[in-house]
């Protein structure tokens, strides 16, 4: 158990905030089955046609493009802490107006309510981190989120499966519970406004009204990076999607998915040295995602032409690898543009990627598949990491020369000591 502790927390010091959100975070992700299951309640619980539950899901989907985008204004303007309490409150009501709907027209008002408080808290979490740590353990950090979201995946997996059984609403409930253990540890835990504090005072010499000077939308690196993640997240998103149905096509029970989830979080607790030391964590971001999309596409491909189960296991722990690079690192770039004062805003327009992957991935996905096949399928896949990784070379003409060393860095004692002195 120690050295999987070791493992976890690595060599770089983080501060009490990046552990606060980990934790809360994975929380959070316990419960998190609304995905998976929102279509099953829909036709099960509340008797919606499977045509009318499909089109609730991208209501729900659609929704939570504004909800992003929301996050990263009211992070900007309310403080990061009230805007993870405001949308995990919000996404719990959904819940429980979910699991205690008495019709379908009452669930449909729980659906667009979901959708449009689902993300509002991502903005705030990404740039709370950012601003917790220097430029330089920023991967570090983002690879600590992710490593223990995935591991809260796996037991949110084995939840699922056990209540689901018994019924599908108390999913919501437990989603919702979720939810408010997350919002009260952070609403405790937590300072008020850990950033951009002085920027966003309205009496510190009218500084508020600078704010609507950051144009996230006119920042050509961010809409770069915004493009470029589109196609990671449409790639991402074939694990979800076509990969079940690659299995299938081999004769491999669908369901043996879960296990390659486990082995993939897995994978990813066990590679959080990567991040912290040796010529990978000391390269720069874009030399890092160079290899990052590369190890990624050698799993992608091994995922064409694996055929047992135990092949699809090792194209598996490959692509985690690359998947760990890539986190952290693009995350890391996204901050290092983003003017503190705008960081919700920077995050929320970049995390769009996840929603425009939301549609593109599913439709681009199924397609290949339908007329390549696994192998094409899969081959096409690596073809566009090997053409992620080349297009690193041109980011960094673009985005390199405009950040300023260690702009963004903060001294680490000293966020620690503010964390202790905020009181609000």
């Amino acid at each position: 158990m120690k050295y999987l502790v070791r493992l976890f927390t690595g060599s770089a010091r983080l501060p009490r905030t990046v552990w606060l959100l980990v934790i809360g975070r994975s929380i959070n992700q316990l419960g998190a089955f609304t995905l998976s299951f929102l279509s099953v309640a829909l036709t099960q619980e509340f008797h919606a046609s499977v045509a009318t539950a499909g089109l609730l899901v991208a209501v729900f989907g659609a929704a939570t493009l504004p909800s992003r985008l929301a996050g990263g204004w009211l992070a900007d303007r309310l403080g990061p802490r009230a805007t993870l309490v405001t949308g995990l409150a919000l996404t719990a009501v959904a819940q429980l107006g979910l699991a205690a709907a008495p019709s379908l027209g009452y669930a449909v008002a729980a659906v667009v309510l979901l959708g449009l408080a689902f993300e509002i808290y991502e903005p705030p979490s990404q740039a709370l981190i950012a601003e917790a740590v220097p430029a330089d353990v920023r991967p570090a950090a983002y690879g600590r989120m992710s490593a223990g979201l995935s591991a809260a995946a796996v037991a949110s997996g084995l939840i699922a499966a056990a209540v689901g059984a018994v019924d599908v609403r108390l999913l919501f409930l437990i989603d919702a519970i979720t939810c408010l253990a997350c919002a009260a540890l952070m609403r405790f835990t937590l300072p008020a406004r850990p950033y951009g504090a002085e920027e966003t005072d309205s009496g510190a010499n009218g500084a508020a009204a600078d704010l609507p000077r950051a144009r996230p939308w006119r920042d050509r690196r961010l809409m770069a990076l915004l493009a470029l993640g589109t196609v990671f997240a449409s790639l991402f998103m074939q694990l979800n999607v076509t990969l079940p149905l690659t299995l299938l096509d081999h004769g491999i029970p669908a369901s043996r998915i879960g296990l390659l989830a486990a082995l993939a979080a897995l994978t990813a607790v066990l590679s959080q040295p990567l991040l912290t030391k040796g010529r990978l964590a000391d390269a720069d971001n874009f030399g890092a995602m160079g290899v990052g999309y590369a190890v990624l596409g050698l799993g992608m491909l091994a995922n064409g032409l694996a055929s047992s189960l135990w092949q699809f296991a090792l194209a598996t722990v490959v692509r985690s690898v690359g998947e760990l690079v890539l986190m952290g690192r693009t995350y890391s770039l996204v901050a290092a543009i983003s003017p503190p004062h705008a960081r919700g805003r920077y995050f929320s327009v970049y995390g769009l990627c996840w929603g425009f992957a939301a549609v593109l991935g599913p439709l681009t996905g199924t397609q290949l598949l339908a007329r390549f096949g696994t192998v094409g399928l899969w081959a096409s896949c690596a073809a566009a990491c090997g053409l992620l990784a080349v297009a690193q070379v041109p980011m960094r003409r673009l985005i390199a020369a405009s950040i300023a060393p260690q702009r963004e860095g903060e001294n680490l004692a000293a966020v620690d000591s503010a964390l202790g002195q905020e009181s609000q």
